[in-house]
């Protein structure tokens, strides 16, 4: 796939590791574990976010923009490092934040909050769960607009089809290694959420002809809405890459059961993910995203969906600086158990 004659800023200039969880793999008793460490990318405090903004941030400055729009939760992830690359960039960013858990957000919070005022976002709109997101974005560039200021909306998690050109690379980086390696995997798993990479994984795969099949764990939305979410967008990517045909729908797996009461909210199988992980590997999870993501591949190898003989690769999203606004949530746990 011709990436080269898509503008990027060159964030990521070298490959993340490849790791071998070995400990991991022995206290679940097999498949083999490797994680794509996706947290060690650059960016104020790391995470696959940045992979998409290469190439939405080179579009926004090729525009003449001065100001980035983006949107998130709370503790978004994709906000925090969105606001990182503009701070780099020297450009100005405005947040427009969902409250989708009513009382969530708290201006004085840790995690991502803090993060936020320390890299001297120029301004936070708060709006209620389930408002129109794109609306609000807009009526953001308007009021900037009006201000003298040149706008550049990015949408939530950077998920459309340039952002998600970002993991059609990391696709094609991963296979590289992969050769490099000797390492002919069976599965790889993915948090899926907005969507991008998701489906930028997917696409970058089944563009290689690689046969290599990926789950998706959701972080919310219900498997059909979500595995719609992710062919719509794979379709889209197609288009703009100009393959001679888009991931099949039959190709989009994903998995619903580990999302627990809605996005964002803590689950017991999340928070034991988080702590086995933190306990035998010394890797940080993030309580949103990967916490969740893993939650569901332990559940799964211990379903025996992946056999002991297998190599599975997880692909690790980052997001860990949202650990410090759940520190509540992690205090009182135990030892690590198969």
């Amino acid at each position: 796939m011709h990436l080269s004659r898509f503008p990027r800023r060159g964030y990521v200039n070298i490959p993340t590791p490849i790791e071998f969880a070995s400990n991991l793999t022995e206290l679940l008793g097999g498949p083999q574990i490797y994680i794509k460490r996706d947290d060690l990318l650059p960016g104020a405090g790391g995470g696959n976010k940045t992979r998409k903004l290469d190439f939405c941030i080179a579009d926004a400055l090729q525009q003449g923009a001065d100001t980035l729009i983006t949107c998130g939760a709370v503790q978004s992830n994709h906000c925090r490092l969105t606001l990182g690359w503009a701070a780099k960039e020297g450009l100005r960013c405005r947040l427009v934040l969902e409250e989708r858990v009513p009382g969530s957000y708290k201006p004085e919070a840790s995690g991502n909050n803090f993060l936020f005022h320390l890299m001297g976002v120029d301004k936070v709109t708060v709006v209620p769960g389930g408002s129109n997101m794109g609306e609000a974005m807009e009526e953001a560039a308007e009021n900037a607009r009006k201000q003298g200021l040149k706008p550049y909306i990015i949408p939530g998690g950077a998920s459309n089809p340039l952002g998600a050109l970002g993991y059609v690379s990391c696709a094609m980086e991963m296979l590289g290694q992969l050769f490099e390696m000797k390492l002919d995997l069976d599965h790889v798993v993915v948090p899926s959420g907005s969507a991008g990479t998701h489906a930028g994984m997917l696409t970058g795969l089944w563009g290689a002809n690689t046969g290599l099949p990926v789950s998706g764990v959701n972080v919310s939305r219900t498997k059909a809405e979500q595995e719609a979410l992710v062919h719509g967008l794979t379709e889209k990517l197609a288009d703009t890459l100009g393959l001679r045909s888009a991931t099949p729908a039959e190709e989009v797996v994903c998995y619903d059961q580990y999302v627990g009461p809605g996005y964002s909210l803590p689950t017991d199988s999340m928070v034991e993910a988080v702590s086995i992980l933190a306990k035998t590997e010394a890797i940080l999870l993030d309580p949103v995203y990967s916490g969740k993501a893993m939650a569901g591949m332990i559940d799964l190898i211990r379903k025996g969906v992946f056999s002991k003989g297998q190599k599975i690769l997880f692909l690790h999203t980052g997001g860990s600086p949202a650990l410090y606004a759940y520190l509540d949530t992690f205090r009182h746990q135990g030892p690590a158990k198969a």
